[in-house]
């Protein structure tokens, strides 16, 4: 696999370090923070933070134009013991994960009618999934979900986006103290979907998050992940695959904040791509702020290219405000499929599209092991059998 510094051809990666003398939780924005539509400019593109999105393929969400009137059904299962609930959007709950940072996260809060609210009382321990099932069938939607845990509280959570339609929503994750949170959110949406949406993060603390962003279809998928923490000792884990297929474009933009001291984060994210126009974009950020003193950061990103006429953008950031940490630091790397493991397994007899196929599950294994759920695993790995399949 080729590393940063020589990218092959139709993919890009750059990255930075910087030491900084105040904190710089904004600088790639072109506005600061706000839940009001109205701060944020229409963008044109050359914004840093647009500048790989087409634009002309969201929508209208992007400059007010796409008016609610679609249909998006969510279904949540879960066990007894935890308390679901649609509340208004004046409740303390929602958005205090965070703040839209962008007009589309700013644009969804302001036009969602009813939050959807999930809450695990302190210091209950789940033995089953929490599974929340969001369905399009068309049209353009707005939503808002909180995840809450207590005190002590573990639980794990699958957020599944199926069918067609635009969607805008922000999903925030409130997390006590001592709580244990896994969050695998798959995307496997109809291939002329959108869906735009940010997810906040807030970390007790020595609480842990884990969140596994899983995405396949959609026309135009933009995730952006952020992670803050709420007091010292807390643990985050991002990781995320996706496989982006000919005319898809698919961006994750991630930032961690590390903002408190004595917190760790970790984040890996691996993206496959085939065919013409396939573009993934991949933007880690991870600010370490002055009073953040004993942080443990560390991010990567790796993608393969199994076809011409795909693009990547890979771009790790990270921002340094002080010198007394554990350690930090990224990796980004982006190559071509390996002809040399594929000749290795056809040597032994193995057909070469199942050689391919080993090789591509290779790849995702150790994130796909990450969900720690045999059904989702099963359905994830099937996913890219039948996208591999579809290029022989």
């Amino acid at each position: 696999m080729a590393e940063a510094q020589n990218p092959p051809v139709g993919s890009t990666t750059s990255g930075s370090i910087a030491v900084a003398a105040e904190s710089t939780t904004a600088t790639r924005m072109s506005a600061p923070p706000s839940f009001d539509v109205a701060d944020f400019p229409v963008p044109h593109g050359r914004e840093e933070e647009w500048r790989f999105t087409p634009l002309d393929r969201l929508r209208g969400l992007h400059d007010g134009t796409a008016a609610a009137g679609g249909v998006l059904r969510v279904e949540v299962t879960a066990p007894d013991e935890v308390v679901q609930e649609t509340v208004d959007r004046d409740d303390p709950r929602v958005g205090r994960a965070g703040t839209p940072v962008d007009r589309v996260a700013a644009q969804a809060f302001s036009s969602f009618e009813k939050a959807s609210v999930v809450t695990v009382p302190k210091e209950t321990v789940l033995t089953e999934p929490i599974r929340i099932a969001v369905h399009g069938e068309g049209g353009v939607a707005y939503g808002h979900q909180v995840i809450e845990l207590g005190a002590f509280a573990e639980a794990v959570v699958v957020i599944d986006h199926t069918g067609d339609g635009v969607l805008a929503a922000n999903v925030d994750y409130v997390l006590g103290d001592g709580a244990k949170l896994t969050v695998v959110s798959v995307q496997d949406w109809a291939d002329t979907a959108v869906h735009v949406a940010q997810h906040n993060a807030l970390v007790g603390r020595d609480a842990s998050f884990k969140s596994i962003v899983v995405t396949f279809g959609g026309d135009l998928v933009r995730l952006h992940p952020r992670v803050s923490y709420a007091g010292p000792g807390g643990e985050a884990e991002l990781f995320g695959l996706y496989f982006t297929d000919a005319g898809q474009h698919q961006e994750h933009r991630l930032l961690v904040d590390h903002n408190v001291p004595n917190c760790t984060s970790n984040v890996a994210y691996k993206g496959a791509l085939q065919g013409d126009d396939a573009h993934a974009v991949w933007i880690g950020d991870v600010l370490i702020q002055a009073a953040a003193e004993g942080t443990d950061s560390y991010e990567l990103n790796r993608n393969l290219v199994l076809t011409d006429g795909a693009r990547v953008d890979s771009v790790p950031n990270l921002e340094i405000e002080t010198g007394e940490i554990a350690g930090a630091g990224h990796a980004s790397a982006t190559g071509r499929f390996d002809d040399s493991q594929l000749f290795y397994l056809q040597s032994r007899g193995i057909p070469a599209d199942e050689a391919r196929r080993l090789v591509v599950r290779g790849f995702f294994a150790e994130l796909v092991q990450q969900i720690g759920l045999p059904d989702v695993e099963e359905r994830l790995l099937a996913t890219i059998d039948t996208e591999l399949e579809a290029s022989v």
